[in-house]
Protein backbone atom coordinates (compact mmCIF):
# COMPACT_ATOMS: atom_id res chain seq x y z
CA UNK A 1 0.00 0.00 0.00
CA UNK A 2 2.88 2.34 0.75
CA UNK A 3 4.36 1.75 -2.68
CA UNK A 4 1.03 2.51 -4.35
CA UNK A 5 0.68 5.72 -2.32
CA UNK A 6 4.21 6.71 -3.29
CA UNK A 7 3.51 6.09 -6.99
CA UNK A 8 0.25 8.04 -6.85
CA UNK A 9 1.94 10.91 -5.03
CA UNK A 10 4.76 10.96 -7.56
CA UNK A 11 2.27 10.91 -10.42
CA UNK A 12 0.37 13.78 -8.82
CA UNK A 13 3.54 15.83 -8.41
CA UNK A 14 4.53 15.16 -12.01
CA UNK A 15 1.10 16.29 -13.13
CA UNK A 16 1.42 19.50 -11.14
CA UNK A 17 4.89 20.09 -12.55
CA UNK A 18 3.55 19.67 -16.08
CA UNK A 19 0.72 22.09 -15.34
CA UNK A 20 3.17 24.69 -14.09
CA UNK A 21 5.05 24.67 -17.39
CA UNK A 22 2.05 25.73 -19.44
CA UNK A 23 1.44 29.07 -17.70
CA UNK A 24 5.13 29.86 -18.15
CA UNK A 25 4.88 29.01 -21.85
CA UNK A 26 1.71 31.07 -22.09
CA UNK A 27 3.42 33.98 -20.37
CA UNK A 28 6.30 33.81 -22.83
CA UNK A 29 3.91 33.60 -25.77
CA UNK A 30 1.92 36.56 -24.41
CA UNK A 31 5.09 38.57 -23.89
CA UNK A 32 6.20 37.80 -27.44
CA UNK A 33 2.80 38.77 -28.83
CA UNK A 34 2.85 42.00 -26.85
CA UNK A 35 6.36 42.75 -28.08
CA UNK A 36 5.25 42.20 -31.68
CA UNK A 37 2.24 44.48 -31.19
CA UNK A 38 4.44 47.15 -29.63
CA UNK A 39 6.96 46.95 -32.46
CA UNK A 40 4.20 47.13 -35.07
CA UNK A 41 2.59 50.11 -33.35
CA UNK A 42 5.95 51.86 -33.09
CA UNK A 43 6.63 51.21 -36.77
CA UNK A 44 3.19 52.51 -37.71
CA UNK A 45 3.72 55.64 -35.62
CA UNK A 46 7.18 56.22 -37.12
CA UNK A 47 5.80 55.77 -40.63
CA UNK A 48 2.99 58.21 -39.96
CA UNK A 49 5.46 60.74 -38.53
CA UNK A 50 7.69 60.47 -41.60
CA UNK A 51 4.71 60.81 -43.92
CA UNK A 52 3.49 63.88 -42.01
CA UNK A 53 6.95 65.45 -42.11
CA UNK A 54 7.19 64.82 -45.85
CA UNK A 55 3.72 66.25 -46.43
CA UNK A 56 4.59 69.33 -44.36
CA UNK A 57 7.87 69.81 -46.23
CA UNK A 58 6.09 69.47 -49.57
CA UNK A 59 3.47 72.01 -48.53
CA UNK A 60 6.16 74.42 -47.37
CA UNK A 61 8.03 74.14 -50.69
CA UNK A 62 4.81 74.62 -52.65
CA UNK A 63 3.90 77.65 -50.56
CA UNK A 64 7.35 79.14 -51.09
CA UNK A 65 7.12 78.51 -54.83
CA UNK A 66 3.71 80.15 -54.92
CA UNK A 67 5.02 83.15 -52.98
CA UNK A 68 8.00 83.52 -55.31
CA UNK A 69 5.78 83.25 -58.39
CA UNK A 70 3.43 85.87 -56.94
CA UNK A 71 6.33 88.17 -56.11
CA UNK A 72 7.72 87.84 -59.64
CA UNK A 73 4.28 88.54 -61.14
CA UNK A 74 3.81 91.61 -58.92
CA UNK A 75 7.29 92.90 -59.76
CA UNK A 76 6.57 92.92 -63.49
Amino acid sequence: MKKLSFVLAAAGLMTLAACNEKPAETAVENAAANAVETIEATADNATAAVENAADNATAAVENTADNVAEAVTNAM
